[in-house]
């Protein structure tokens, strides 16, 4: 932002950790979770922002609006002693010193019956369930005896354990399911999971095997299921029944990410929970709906909606010595879960993805920031330094109509398509959006499951109140020519309200040809050129859909555009425009590796893309730059392996001085 803001002559570098005040007006036509609202509001810009989802529009009011600290901690605390009373009683267990211990965490296994002799078979990929996240430093690990289910400690590393209880020798990384294949422990067959899950009423059952107790002097421990704890359970389904109302009965629809859980027999949403975090939900719900102060029951439903991500059947074990559960989209899709994590949902201090514990690292931590907004600026030693004081306070007025904007004090919000805006011709200075992927992430599909319980609990106050947040509007398309008619028309109402001088500034990265063609065809169509690409770093390497890609694209490219000025064609050939990529390509490589970044293939075909694109837009005729492009993809798919091979060379070789400087900021 501060790259499209500032004059040329400026250092960036030096820039960022200044305080500004702009006048300039910024819109971000698909503002997600309203990175780039909240980053121009801080920076004094007039910030505006549009989405097509309703999640997407209450969570970005909820997180700019402006609260009474006192008033948000007295609407907690009534919460804890009417809702959070109630949840804790369901996590708790009363021990022989008369003193209570709270249950941190329950472990389930999925089942299923063996479709040839009838025998319910636990869904182990293996028999550990309970291991550090630095199991090399702390090589302690719990795993669960296959023939009496008791808890034995083992080595993570060992191939051999013996069970204390019954004396069984067991391989405790050995389980029944390979794959997509389970072999019955009675009978011995052979079946496929899906194929016994498809013989099935519902969804497979859940059975509880292990829990964490916490005791009162702060010890932890991992004990077998027991007969008070199936009580406990049976509490909390007769419980529910009253609470029925409180929960939402919506279906799912199939589509790209929901297609998976549909085939596992999950036909409405409630069933993602198990009855006792459906009665913990449902009590959450219930007072909710009670607060009088719309903004603060529109943030504390936002806190709840925080809430499911870790609080469900499809949520699972990390390990200790982390966050101890990983959310259902740590995969970017509804995956069912094999052997899923029941935390405590309103939480201890210990917890992890609790609402208590949620509502102080999210919400207060949110609330601290937002009166004082810092950077961080890394020290010698790599340990980061918080900058106060160079951004304005994100405590802002949201309206709801561009009439209503007065000043750069208020924050416009607004949800609908963003084809179709309120604001008149040449009113914005910089786009900076980040568009979906056309065959991706569909975000309406998985933000469905935060949306039905927003309908429950704000009912009327919701934006909306439509079954589902799909919408035949929405961008993201698996058909590349839709998706990029959709994109278009939004980049066309984005060219309007741009002034002559505007930029459109926007993120993308996409391991496909097709998608990258797709995209270019919008931002062509819509009448931008691109006049520069720069790689940025843009998923963390401990994301789950890097982890597993055997080619990770670890960069999002940044794309800068202007409006089209249909100038004399670029003259360069086939074999020129070639030289040029590479060229471009070997120098972004060279400075990412001499910073010590990881580079991938996958990386190399990104960026090399990102350069073509922009020579492309030198020809000025559309029609000829898509032949050219499909005529390009061979070569620069064997060029792109060849320059990664020859970089990796390149670097094995190279003297391992100290990192040169990575110039962070491309030139505008």
């Amino acid at each position: 932002m501060l790259g499209s803001l500032l004059p040329d002559s400026e250092n960036l570098e030096e820039a960022f950790y200044q305080a500004h005040q702009f006048n300039a007006s910024v819109f971000d036509p698909f503002m997600g979770s309203g990175t780039t609202v909240g980053e121009a509001a801080k920076l004094g810009c007039l910030s505006i922002g549009r989405d097509i989802n309703p999640v997407s529009h209450i969570m970005v009011d909820a997180a700019l609006q402006s609260y009474s600290e006192k008033d948000v901690r007295e609407t907690f605390h009534n919460l804890e002693q009417t809702a959070g009373k109630r949840i804790r009683y369901f996590y708790s267990r009363s021990l022989e010193s008369g003193e209570t211990a709270e249950v941190l965490y329950y472990f389930w296994v999925k089942v299923v019956p063996c479709p040839s002799c009838d025998y319910e078979q636990q869904l182990f990929k293996s028999r550990v369930f309970s291991k550090h996240a630095y199991s090399k430093k702390y090589p302690m690990a719990h795993s669960l005896c296959p023939q009496c289910n008791a808890i034995n400690k083992v080595k993570y590393h060992d191939e051999q354990a013996i069970c204390q209880n019954c004396r069984e020798t067991y391989n405790p990384h050995q389980g029944n399911v390979t794959r997509a294949g389970v072999r019955c422990g009675s009978c011995g067959a052979l079946f496929n999971l899906i194929d016994a899950v498809r013989l099935l009423d519902g969804p497979p059952r859940h059975k509880m095997y292990a829990k964490m107790l916490l005791y009162p002097n702060g010890r932890k421990s991992y004990l077998p299921i027991d007969a008070v704890d199936e009580v406990s359970y049976r509490h909390a389904e007769e419980t529910l029944k009253g609470l029925w109302h409180h929960i939402p009965n919506e279906h799912l629809e199939m589509g790209f990410n929901t297609r998976q859980v549909l085939n596992y027999n999950y036909s409405q949403w409630h069933q993602m929970f198990n009855a006792r975090q459906l009665v913990s939900l449902a009590l959450l719900v219930s007072e909710i709906k009670k607060i009088e102060q719309p903004q603060l029951k529109k943030l504390f439903a936002c806190l709840l909606s925080g809430t499911l991500e870790f609080n469900n059947m499809f949520a699972s074990f990390k390990g200790e010595g982390t966050g101890a559960v990983r959310h259902m989209f740590a995969h970017h899709i509804l995956r069912p879960e094999l052997t899923p994590l029941e935390a405590n949902v309103w939480g201890t201090p210990k917890s992890s993805g609790s609402f208590s514990t949620l509502f102080r690292s999210r919400i207060l931590r949110a609330l601290e920031y937002k009166k004082n907004p810092f950077e961080l600026r890394f020290t010698p030693s790599r340990q980061g330094r918080k900058v106060f004081h160079i951004n304005k306070p994100l405590n802002k007025k949201i309206v709801h109509k561009f009439k209503d904007l007065a000043g750069n004090e208020a924050v416009y919000l607004s949800l609908g398509d963003s084809a179709q805006t309120d604001m008149p011709d040449e009113s914005i200075d910089f786009v900076i959006t980040d568009p979906p992927f056309f065959d991706n992430v569909h975000y309406s599909e998985l933000a469905d499951f935060f949306h039905v319980w927003l309908k429950k609990t704000l009912g009327s106050a919701y934006a909306t109140m439509c079954p589902s947040t799909r919408s035949d509007k929405e961008v993201q398309n698996g058909d590349a020519k839709e998706f990029s008619k959709r994109l278009s028309t939004i980049l066309l109402e984005c060219r309007r309200l741009l002034r002559p001088n505007g930029l459109l500034v926007f993120t993308y990265h996409h391991s496909r040809f097709e998608g990258w063609t797709a995209l270019y065809v919008a931002v062509r169509e819509a009448g931008f050129s691109i006049n520069q690409v720069h790689p940025v770093r843009s998923e963390m390497s401990v994301s789950v859909p890097i982890q597993q890609s055997k080619t990770p694209i670890n960069y999002d490219l940044i794309f800068v555009c202007r409006k089209h000025n249909y100038k004399t064609p670029n003259p360069l050939g086939k074999k020129e425009m070639i030289r040029i990529v590479l060229e471009k390509t070997h120098d972004a490589v060279d400075t990412l590796r001499s910073a010590k970044m990881k580079v991938s293939l996958g990386d190399i075909r990104a960026i090399q893309m990102g350069y073509l694109l922009t020579q492309l837009s030198e020809m000025n005729e559309i029609s000829k730059e898509l032949q050219f492009i499909s005529g390009l993809q061979q070569d620069l798919d064997q060029l792109a392996i060849e320059q990664a091979a020859l970089s990796e060379e390149k670097q094995a070789f190279a003297h391992k001085g100290p990192p040169a400087q990575l110039h962070m900021f491309p030139s505008r």
